[in-house]
């Protein structure tokens, strides 16, 4: 039997592909979403040394793939049977082999987040180009997400890289058209930089990060144009209401940030997925479709 023909024409089949493949990429999107602000951080470091004169602490290599992972607790050399995404979690009941400190729950909800995403996207697409891309659209925003959650940080080596490829892409034609995808590329960057300043300027404070306006670019540049309407209105509904909730239910201090760019993200991913068929109920709810 050949793999290909197969997949293409067993959609339950490339489902499950997909997700035991973003269980697996989930997996490795928790050590990016870890590390890649650290690694950062030393750049940072390491560049502001360079340019006052000095010399750089010597520090050990730390990157996307050395050192091993490890406990935090016991310093336990994370095994591969110790690292199979969500199930090692539930066979090792949430502690660590070694010593048997708690590891966070939230691992093995990315990875089974990236998973369930992932299927969705092959059921969604079908086994073509434009899910490949989806995929990667798809593991980009996860990423994102809980890399502002920690840090309040939308990294340039992850917004910008994925702004061109959705041109790529779309040179193609495969989410829209490559003209739609140009606009939609420098349309999202200006509507968030204008609603910035005008903020700035109406309260003297800074409402975002210049990463939420690469963020709605790259978003623009995968689907055009016209999805950033409802990408912006979505994204901002859903931050008020959780931002309204943290601020009477949590009490959180107004003057803390929240991140916009989870909601971003979303709303780029509910775009992505069920775009058409949001435009088309609102178009004909106002009577235009």
């Amino acid at each position: 039997m050949q793999v290909i023909p197969f997949l293409n024409a067993s959609p339950l089949a490339w489902m499950m592909v997909c997700l035991v493949l973003g269980l697996l990429v989930g997996s490795f999107l928790n050590v990016v979403i870890y590390r890649l602000p650290v690694m950062m951080q030393r750049e940072w470091e390491n560049e502001c040394a360079a340019f006052s004169g000095q010399t750089a602490d010597e520090q050990p290599v730390f990157n996307l793939s050395t050192p091993r992972s490890r406990c935090p607790h016991c310093q336990h050399a994370i095994t591969a049977l110790e690292n199979i995404p969500v199930f090692s979690y539930l066979f090792l009941r949430g502690r660590c082999r070694g010593c048997g400190a708690g590891i966070s729950i939230r691992y093995p909800i990315i990875e089974a987040l990236t998973g369930l995403m992932s299927a969705v996207v092959a059921w969604h697409f079908g086994f073509n180009w434009s899910c490949f891309g989806a995929l990667l659209l798809s593991w980009s925003l996860i990423t994102l997400t809980f890399i502002d959650i920690d840090q309040q940080l939308l990294p340039d080596k992850i917004t910008l890289p994925l702004l061109w490829l959705g041109l790529v892409f779309n040179l193609f034609a495969t989410f829209t058209d490559i003209t739609s995808s140009v606009i939609g590329a420098i349309a999202g960057y200006l509507v968030l930089w204008s609603i910035y300043h005008l903020f700035r300027l109406i309260t003297g404070k800074e409402g975002m990060g210049y990463g939420d306006f690469k963020l709605l670019a790259a978003l623009g540049a995968w689907m055009g144009w016209q999805y950033l309407p409802m990408i912006v209105l979505l994204s901002s509904l859903v931050g008020a209401v959780i931002g309204i909730s943290l601020v009477l239910f949590k009490h959180h201090q107004r003057d803390i940030p929240i991140p916009f760019g989870p909601y971003l993200a979303a709303a780029g991913w509910i775009a992505l997925i069920w775009g058409d068929s949001l435009n088309r109920f609102y178009l004909g709810s106002v009577g235009l479709g």
